[in-house]
């Protein structure tokens, strides 16, 4: 997955890693379980599933027919595919990105990291967020103490404001998960 997020990409790879599909049985999974974060379907699914066939991601599995539908490809992931899967939702969910339905899309697909794993990328991710909110007060405060106009720093502050929900919200899921309060075994029918 050389391209720079590859969403669709890597929902191929997750939904594959739950059981074999054909690319019409992942599109309908994708669309009834409201993935917003993957346009252009069905193109995209179908380049996506080329792309990482060719990339021996994944690999052909056999061939069906229903009735009288077309003769359909099932896929499965490989050994590769799922190391793959787990190194690139791991940097997602560990590496703020400006464009927020990244996260979304990584936090979509947690389910398919190890328990432990998903918790260390949830607190490298907050650490780096804690981070991030502290120069944006020490930026502000100096601003502020030049003379600028708070006005001209909303900017600013709302980005805080949007790390600082995501900072709380990434807290109370690790709580809940160290609690025990979120079940991490989930089987998914597709």
């Amino acid at each position: 997955m050389a391209r720079r997020h590859d969403l669709v990409g890597l929902t191929v790879l997750a939904l594959l890693s739950v059981r074999a599909s054909h690319p019409y049985e992942l599109h309908r999974f994708i669309l009834d379980t409201h993935k917003d974060y993957i346009t252009g379907l069905p193109r995209s699914l179908y380049h996506a599933v080329e792309r990482l066939a060719g990339d021996e991601l994944i690999a052909p599995a056999g061939t069906g027919r229903e009735g009288r539908r077309p003769e359909r490809t099932v896929y499965e992931i490989t050994d590769e595919g799922r190391a793959e899967l787990r190194a690139r939702l791991r940097q997602l969910l560990e590496n703020p990105d400006p464009d927020r339905r990244v996260f979304v899309a990584a936090v979509s697909l947690i389910g398919c990291l190890p328990l432990p794993e998903a918790q260390r990328a949830l607190r490298a991710r907050a650490a780096t967020i804690e981070g991030l909110v502290a120069g944006m007060e020490a930026h502000m405060r100096a601003l502020a103490d030049e003379g600028l106009p708070a006005i001209l720093t909303l900017e600013v502050e709302a980005e805080r404001a949007l790390c600082t929900a995501e900072l709380d919200w990434i807290r109370g899921v690790l709580d809940r998960l160290d609690k025990g309060e979120l079940d991490w075994e989930v089987t998914v029918e597709m």
